[in-house]
């Protein structure tokens, strides 16, 4: 019963990992306009991983797509990256974990398959999630280089006004949602230890006969009346049966006739 909590638990917990990865690629906040030194402003600019949009006052909002690829830096394309591959592997783990559930019967499928489907699944959910929180992770270092490079020519040249992003709402979604994806991942590989069946501490041992193979013949059964004495006779070379006397015993020779 625990085996199939912790085999479901960790298919919702990565179920909602992997959801959240695709919502945290497709928002639009990644970055957004810091509004530390000029809290009133006409204009409010955020940018994401596929646009950059722009909000005026009025509430009117406009948003353009990034029309080039090579033109965008690499650490970004690198991240675009990182969240799709994130992305397909969750996908495709949650339908192998589909399968794999204990609680779903797929014809004669054994428990050993269901093991190896769930650790395959499990490792596919903790490898999406290790890609979510690098893209991010990656992303926010890239934040903070420009927010220091921005503030330090800010202060060195004051007639020149540059603008500061800061971490976004997608971020936090994104870290959210890979640290889900990978404790998810590791609740269905602990589910498959679980899911092995257990084997046998004796091992089998095959005896062989030593020799040539003896085929036994059944005689014709022979009826009788029980009371036939059981005669046994044994010839072989160098045997010779002793002979009988008039009352009909054997006569065997004494040792004197060796003499």
């Amino acid at each position: 019963m625990s085996t199939t909590v912790c085999q479901v638990m960790g298919f919702i917990v990565s179920s909602l990992g992997i959801a959240g990865c695709i919502i945290s690629t497709a928002m639009d906040m990644w970055s957004t306009q810091d509004l530390y030194d000029n809290p009133v402003t006409a204009v409010f600019q955020y940018q994401g991983l596929w646009r950059s949009c722009v909000r005026q006052s009025s509430g009117f909002t406009e948003c353009r797509p990034y029309f080039t690829i090579l033109g965008l830096p690499a650490m970004f394309q690198a991240v675009r990256a990182l969240m799709i591959v994130g992305i397909v592997l969750g996908i495709l783990g949650l339908f192998v974990c589909i399968f794999a559930l204990k609680c779903i019967r797929i014809g004669s499928m054994e428990d050993s398959a269901k093991a190896n489907m769930t650790l395959t699944s499990g490792i596919m959910f903790i490898v999406a999630g290790l890609c979510a929180i690098t893209g991010v992770s990656v992303f926010a270092n890239m934040l903070v280089t420009n927010f220091w490079m921005s503030t330090a020519n800010m202060y060195q040249g004051m007639q020149n006004i540059q603008t500061r992003y800061t971490f976004g709402s997608a971020l936090f979604v994104g870290w959210v949602a890979g640290g889900l994806a990978l404790i998810g991942g590791i609740m269905m590989c602990l589910a498959c230890r679980g899911l092995i069946p257990e084997e046998s501490h004796y091992k089998a041992v095959s005896y062989n006969a030593s020799g040539r193979n003896i085929s036994y013949r059944t005689a014709p059964y022979k009826v009788g009346s029980g009371y036939e004495p059981e005669v046994k006779t044994r010839k072989g070379p160098g045997y010779e049966e002793a002979p009988r006397s008039e009352d009909g015993r054997r006569s065997y020779p004494s040792k004197y006739d060796y003499v």
